[in-house]
């Protein structure tokens, strides 16, 4: 047998293996990654990709980018696991860092995405009974249609998407669904019992949804009229992936919270958190909320390396030089089956007038670029954010021979 069939039979093989041990709730495209650098992967055969998604946002930094990985190993020769029962040494400089770059007064570290969420929710709810004075289990949260906050159940209780929470009800209570980028509907919808306003400054997972220039402005105009906290879901959006720092920033406001994950880590480790002003963060006690993993030296210290690869390789602002010069090449291209080209910063989509998104994901791996398809239409394009002018060009290059296939 050549190499190559050799090659195959190894992407097949562990193709097999996932399917014949693992839950089938994913539908990867046919490739196996096994090693990653910067803006790039590398499969078991060998073959070089363009990484178009950067983990949903979580490796802006580049893969295994070398800072975050020496962090990493520095400190897993010294203590990973504490424990909250605890107090570590590298706590303190990461809690210290988030406020900073947030300009908030505190922070509360968690693990995945979710829970960052999850967190959000029990601090508004909290707020909600002991500030605002809410009946007891009578607040309420408001969110939008087509929104993605995670996968817990209390979250997919709250989607819109059928494949998100069908099966898994009965849905938990207190949540209220208006449209995305209505203000309007935001003001009818407040009552005496809102307590929170959660919602992502951009739609990621909807398909790169960008809301008016002015929504955010206003939805915070709108909470603060009747003492409702605004909730800011940046963990995608945040730390550099629009062009800004956080995607709110682009309407130069300050919601009363904001979650942030995903690059929070370079995507090392799942890490996330929190970040409010004392007024709110203050309704957390001992035993009121925790996680034992939450706040662990490891993450701390790979947390803490992460915002200093952002911040001294001026990613955000990479990300807004890059992410423009892309979507205009993007949008300059003149095909009938494209409806529209949106993004901000490097998170740019191509939505098609027809379900042929993921077909054009196939075809554009075959090419030597993954990108990942999203309710059939739109197609999202997400590198990391140390991605150079000359590998965009290669990039779009990829992307316009696929599109004359189409």
């Amino acid at each position: 047998m050549n190499k190559t069939a050799e090659t195959a039979d190894l992407t097949e093989k562990y193709i097999r293996m996932d399917f014949e041990f693992g839950a089938k709730n994913y539908a990867p495209l046919p490739v196996v990654l096994e090693r990653g650098e910067g803006v790039f992967v590398w499969d078991v055969e060998g073959r070089k990709y363009f990484d178009m998604l950067s983990a949903y946002s979580a490796v802006n930094q580049g893969h295994c980018h070398p800072v975050i990985v020496q962090a990493a190993n520095k400190q897993m020769e010294k203590l990973c696991l504490t424990s909250r029962a605890f107090h570590n040494n590298v706590m303190g400089e990461f809690l210290k860092k988030i406020c900073e770059l947030t300009s908030f007064e505190k922070a509360l570290p968690m693990n995945s995405g979710a829970e960052g969420v999850e967190t959000a929710i029990k601090a508004m709810r909290k707020w909600g009974y002991r500030v605002k004075g809410i009946p007891k289990n009578q607040a309420e949260i408001i969110v939008c249609e087509e929104n993605f906050h995670g996968r817990t159940t209390t979250i997919v209780g709250f989607s819109t998407d059928p494949d998100a929470y069908e099966g898994y009800g009965p849905a938990t209570p207190g949540f209220k669904i208006i449209p995305y980028n209505d203000p309007d509907a935001l003001a009818e919808a407040i009552t005496q019992n809102t307590c929170g306003f959660l919602v992502e400054p951009i739609q990621g997972e909807a398909g790169v949804k960008i809301p008016d220039d002015d929504y955010l402005s206003k939805a915070l105009e709108i909470c603060k009229k009747n003492n409702v906290l605004l909730c800011a879901d940046e963990i995608q959006t945040g730390l550099g992936r629009t062009g800004k720092l956080f995607c709110y920033d682009h309407n130069g406001i300050k919601p009363d919270i904001v979650i942030i994950g995903k690059a929070l880590s370079g995507g090392l480790y799942p890490i996330s958190a929190i970040a409010c002003d004392d007024r709110i963060m203050h309704v957390f006690e001992p035993g009121t909320h925790g996680s034992t993993y939450g706040g662990n030296p490891l993450a701390r210290a790979i947390g803490i390396a992460a915002l200093d690869v952002i911040v001294q390789e001026n990613l955000a602002e990479k990300s807004e030089r890059q992410g423009e010069y892309f979507l205009s090449q993007l949008k300059a291209i003149d095909h009938p089956r494209i409806r529209e080209v949106r993004g901000k910063g490097l998170l740019i989509a191509i939505e098609f007038a027809e379900p042929i998104a993921k077909d054009f994901c196939k075809s554009l791996k075959a090419k030597g670029l993954l990108a990942k398809d999203t309710h059939a239409v739109s197609v999202r394009f997400a590198p990391p954010l140390v991605i150079s002018r000359e590998q965009v060009d290669m990039a779009l290059d990829m992307i316009r021979e696929t599109l004359a296939e189409f």
